[in-house]
């Protein structure tokens, strides 16, 4: 089992003025850190990757698809430029060697047709990630396609909804991920964190109001319970968002300030995750 911190609590582009983060991380116990990968050159993620190395931590990586890149669309031009932007996302996790590659990569986020989604859609999903699951291997890099709560998305909301997708693409680079953010919305309990043990292969650990893990009203002990009993072994990755950036506040829907400090989110998150896990 590997720890981790997503990176999106500080910024949404790391870049050489966070690299001494990098020996605070590795003190607190951290295995690696989650890179989000947005915008940026090949050279950027080549000397973030050397970096990570030098501080001996591995990576995973998040991205989300826009309404311009949304692999469900019924327009095939728009289904094409998705393929680019993952082929160009996958591109860049491999240079700094990201692990797995998360997010709701299978269609645009926030973005809603009014109604639910449709058996096209699904299929063209399905499509979508049966083409793109070659890049991946080819990459290394693990996709985990992830489930958000019918706030942020309309097309995969639950569990059973992402198992039944993800089955249906059936390709050993293509899992699905849980959060415990959405689980906390549009789960009834935690049961359908071991149903899905097949295909689990990312987990975000994230409190009810997004701050610190362990303050609010997730089920922890459940989650904790339930990822012993399936034996999973992978990333448990920490995601907290705050204020610090006006435009990833905004987009991640943080009005208020959830915690004081974002390093002291990240010790006391770990040493409640090391603690629920028995690590």
């Amino acid at each position: 089992m590997k720890f981790g911190i997503n990176l999106l609590l500080l910024t949404a582009k790391i870049g050489e003025a966070h690299y001494p983060l990098f020996a605070e991380f590795k003190k607190m116990g951290y295995d690696g850190v989650e890179i989000p990968v947005f915008e940026g050159t090949s050279g950027e993620y080549k000397a973030l990757g050397a970096a990570l190395r030098d501080h001996g931590l591995g990576a995973t990586a998040v991205t989300v698809m826009s309404s311009e890149t949304n692999p469900i669309s019924a327009d095939p031009k728009i289904r094409q430029a998705a393929r680019d932007r993952l082929r160009w996302v996958l591109d860049r996790c491999a240079e700094f060697n990201a692990e797995v590659l998360c997010g709701p990569l299978h269609s645009a986020l926030g973005v809603f047709s009014g109604v639910p989604p449709t058996g096209d859609e699904r299929q063209r999903g399905v499509d979508f990630f049966r083409d793109m699951a070659g890049p991946a291997a080819g990459t290394k890099v693990q996709l985990a396609l992830e489930y958000l709560n019918r706030f942020e998305n309309y097309f995969l909301t639950t569990a059973p909804d992402m198992l039944a997708f993800v089955d249906a693409i059936d390709r050993p680079s293509c899992g699905m991920m849980w959060d415990t953010f959405h689980a906390h919305i549009e789960e009834k309990s935690v049961a359908p964190l071991k149903s899905v043990r097949q295909r689990l292969v990312h987990v975000h650990l994230s409190e009810n109001d997004r701050g610190t893990p362990g303050t609010g009203q997730v089920r922890w002990k459940e989650t904790f319970a339930a990822l012993r009993e399936i034996n999973y072994d992978r990333w448990l990755v920490i995601e907290a968002f705050g204020r610090a950036l006006p435009d990833l506040a905004a987009a991640t829907r943080v009005w208020r300030d959830l915690f004081d400090d974002p390093l002291v989110l990240c010790k006391s998150g770990l040493e409640f995750i090391r603690s629920g896990m028995g690590r």
